[in-house]
C-alpha cells in the first residue's frame, strides 16, 4: 500500500510554513491549482482564491510569513483515492508578536496523478479574528427566542 497524498502533502506544507522549505511543497502542486481559504481577506490577505502554481506558492510564503505552526489535531479523516477532507484544529502563533492563536479548519483536497489540483478550506473565523483582535466581537441582537 502507497501512502495517501495527503500525508506527504502536510509534511511539505508544515515545512514550507514553518522552516521556509518551499522546494518539497512546490513539487506537490499541479501548475494548473484551484485554490481557496475562506475568510476574512480585509483582516488576512493570503486567505481567499487563488489560480495557478505561482500564485499559490506566493501565498505560502505569506501564511509563513505571518504564523508559525504548533500544534495540528486532526479531529475527522476521509480518505479517496484522489482526494481527503478534513477537520484540524490547528494550534499557531503570530510571527510578530508570537500570541497564541488557534482555529478549526475544515479541509477538501483533490489530488491529480499525486499533486495537489484543488484546495478548499474553511476555518472557523468568528473565533480566528477574537483572538487576532484580542477581545470578544459585539454584535447586535437581530432576534429573540422569546
Amino acid at each position: 500500500m502507497t501512502e495517501h497524498s495527503l500525508w506527504r502533502l502536510s509534511r511539505a506544507l508544515h515545512r514550507a510554513i514553518n522552516e521556509r522549505q518551499f522546494d518539497e511543497f512546490a513539487a506537490m502542486v499541479d501548475e494548473d491549482i484551484d485554490w481557496a481559504i475562506y475568510g476574512p481577506i480585509d483582516m488576512f490577505p493570503f486567505l481567499g482564491a487563488r489560480m495557478g502554481k505561482d500564485a499559490v506558492l506566493d501565498t505560502v510564503r505569506q501564511i509563513a510569513n505571518n504564523v508559525h505552526i504548533r500544534k495540528v489535531e486532526r479531529e475527522t479523516l476521509m480518505l479517496d483515492d484522489g482526494a481527503a477532507a478534513t477537520m484540524v484544529r490547528c494550534a499557531m502563533t503570530t510571527q510578530d508578536s508570537d500570541k497564541p492563536i488557534t482555529a478549526r479548519l475544515a479541509q477538501f483536497l483533490q489530488f491529480r496523478a499525486g499533486k495537489l489540483s484543488r484546495l478548499r478550506i474553511l476555518i472557523d473565523t468568528f473565533d480566528l479574528v477574537e483572538q487576532t483582535l484580542g477581545r470578544p466581537i459585539d454584535l447586535p441582537r437581530i432576534g429573540s427566542f422569546a
